[in-house]
């Protein structure tokens, strides 16, 4: 009889936790992956010196899964407004999870891209997603083109894709 008590409380104990997540019931406490300072300032790093490869100078954005800028730079001819705009990217790339130069094909007319403060629907900006956890985004601004911008928030997140899958 007490090894049926015991069986059964086991059993119990076991199927609780299972029954919880089919019901619907959330835990209390929600773990979230961060990047470390160091992986958004070598994807920072690795944008820049893409862009440098191609004869521009720009401004690079990495933004934690909450929006908050990480690390913001500024090669030294990328103009003052470069900075604001490789935010706006990033968190624009952040918030539709997928990169820039994708968000504005998804708004056909009469429908226009959406002009909400805070983000730029602009080829330049790159989600960042570790183990398919979303953690952050890239964002560049400053080269003549859109595209360019993209290429080098890309070589950023390039960079630090294989460390984020392997530490994901």
């Amino acid at each position: 009889m007490k090894k049926r008590t015991v069986m059964a409380m086991l059993l119990a104990a076991v199927a609780l936790p299972a029954a919880a997540q089919t019901t619907g019931k959330q835990p209390v406490l929600v773990s979230i992956k961060r990047m470390s300072l160091d992986t958004a300032l070598k994807a920072a790093h690795a944008a820049i010196e893409a862009c440098r490869k191609e004869g521009v100078q720009i401004a690079v954005t990495v933004i934690d899964r909450g929006g908050a800028a990480q690390v913001v730079l500024r090669d030294v001819l990328a103009a003052d407004l470069t900075l604001k705009v490789s935010q706006a990217k990033a968190y624009a790339a952040l918030s539709f999870v997928m990169p820039t130069s994708q968000i504005e094909s998804r708004f056909t007319r009469p429908f226009e891209p959406p002009a909400v403060g805070g983000i730029v629907v602009s080829p330049g900006g790159v989600p960042i997603q570790a183990g398919g956890e979303l953690v952050g985004a890239i964002g560049v601004s400053g080269a003549p083109s859109g595209q360019i911008d993209e290429r080098c928030a890309r070589a950023g997140f390039d960079a630090i894709n294989e460390d984020l899958e392997l530490g994901g």
